[in-house]
């Protein structure tokens, strides 16, 4: 891999004191890009004449004695839900082609005023349905490690951009584990925040209640500084929450003694790969060795997580989609003969096959007379979910275990069965529904060189304490 950025830090400092300059990261960053699309399809535009005015911008303000941020000229990409302004953002779905942003999103604004530059928008499944990019209307995006294997989703296009060494970061938006199963498959670290911690002002939503912001990056400390530069109140988003005092830089050494990770028994019940599960065992006996408590806790719940989202999310989804209408924006079908007809086919031709699944369950759930039987029923056992995590984050600092059951599957392999593409999920979901914070990171390679992905995690609003212990586990994998 082609992971080879200084940290965030570096490459700020490199630009602040004239060693390297933005127009020059923009401009490599712009040639890898455009050099691994026909491979590995990670990107579906690029943003190259405004990234470079902003480049030269950085530059100038440098050169005139001001500070342009933490950021100043480090070049990303954003998932393609991400609305920057003036360029065309479709959520990697046709029913949105040709939309150009009248505006931008919160974080994207946050971002730019600490000085970095978006350089491409990357490819995704569409309006983040999938766990693999295979829904994405732009074509499947490829493994980094294996190119006949996927990259993961929904943000496999940001995880496979930074695994690639495309960019130094990425953003992901995480409903179900989007930010943390493609970072698991890509060999790089997901943060899924807690919920509201970063503002959805500007991204296309999915399911409101569940939909998180969070980057993707090399190492735990550039995700800790991204955050910090992206989160806290934003008055555009009625969801938003403080951010930590302390921020999320300057990250101290835990002491390993001190700390307490429960191992959630459930996640070692499904059909858990062999090697997933002996590269977790021999982390948690190094942590042990170091003095950590480390004891199995179980969370009985989780069990049914995946079903109680595979009902609140589609609701949510249902709900979300209806504005794609075939009037205000986006595609419309112009040879429809009256309103109705261009209701029906703008969103039947727009909307590929996963959206119109998940429109029609959403639909249902919600309908008169099995609204109670699904989503009513769905939202108690998710307050159960809620419940459990919280009475758990009372005897443990963390919880611990696999992202996903397995590494990277096949291209093809769970397309044409929507259930098993769902099962890729199984491990995630639950930390969207409780609304806590949780942590994709490298946790070494199996036997075909296939990365894997370990998931940390911690109460609501610990994102400081969860990246300690992330940059913590780091450090001790890398003494392997």
């Amino acid at each position: 891999m082609q992971q080879d950025w200084p940290t965030l830090k570096e490459l700020a400092t490199a630009v602040k004191n004239g060693s390297s300059s933005a127009i020059d990261l923009t401009h490599r960053a712009l040639e890898r890009v455009e050099r691994q699309q026909k491979k590995y399809n990670a990107t579906i535009l690029t943003l190259k004449e405004a990234a470079l005015k902003r480049a030269e911008a950085i530059d100038r303000a440098i050169a005139e004695g001001k500070d342009p941020g933490v950021l100043a000229g480090i070049p990303f990409i954003a998932k393609d839900n991400f609305l920057i302004l003036n360029s065309e953002t479709r959520a990697a779905s046709n029913i949105l082609s040709g939309f150009i942003a009248p505006y931008q999103a919160s974080a994207i604004n946050a971002l730019e005023r600490a000085g970095a530059v978006c350089v491409a928008k990357a490819n995704m499944d569409a309006f983040a349905h999938g766990a693999s990019t295979e829904n994405s209307d732009f074509g499947v995006t490829k493994n980094p490690y294996d190119t006949s294997r996927v990259a993961g989703g929904s943000s496999g296009g940001s995880a496979a951009s930074v695994a690639l060494g495309l960019v130094p970061f990425a953003l992901g938006t995480d409903t179900g584990g989007s930010i943390r199963q493609p970072a698991a498959f890509c060999g790089v670290v997901g943060l899924k925040p807690t919920y509201g911690l970063v503002s959805r002002n500007g991204v296309i939503a999915m399911g409101s209640s569940l939909d998180c912001i969070g980057p993707i990056t090399s190492r735990v400390e550039d995700a800790a500084l991204v955050l910090d530069v992206m989160s806290g109140r934003d008055e555009l988003d009625s969801t938003t929450i403080e951010k930590d005092k302390l921020g999320y830089t300057n990250l101290e050494k835990l002491k390993l003694d001190k700390v307490k990770i429960g191992v959630i028994s459930e996640y070692f019940e499904q059909g858990l790969d062999d090697e997933v599960k002996a590269k977790l065992l021999k982390l948690l006996k190094k942590l042990e060795a170091g003095g950590a408590k480390v004891s199995n806790v179980s969370l009985p719940s989780t069990k049914l997580a995946l079903a109680c989202y595979y009902i609140i999310a589609p609701a949510e989804v249902s709900s979300n989609l209806s504005r794609y209408d075939g009037i205000r924006y986006g595609y419309s079908d112009r040879d429809a003969n009256d309103l109705e007809q261009t209701y029906l086919n703008s969103r039947g031709k727009g909307f590929g096959k996963e959206a119109k699944r998940r429109i029609i369950i959403g639909t249902f759930v919600l309908s008169s007379g099995y609204y109670d039987a699904y989503y009513k029923k769905a939202m108690t056992v998710r307050t159960k979910i809620i419940n459990e995590f919280d009475a758990a984050f009372k005897d443990y600092d963390y919880l611990i275990g696999p992202v996903a059951p397995t590494t990277a599957f096949k291209i093809g392999e769970k397309s044409k069965d929507p259930l098993q593409m769902y099962l890729a999920d199984v491990m995630t979901v639950a930390a969207n529904l409780a609304g806590i914070p949780s942590i994709s990171l490298p946790n070494g390679l199996d036997e075909k060189g296939l990365p894997i992905g370990v998931q940390l995690m911690a109460g609501r609003q610990n994102d400081r304490n969860l990246l300690l212990m992330a940059k913590m586990i780091e450090e001790v994998n890398s003494h392997a």
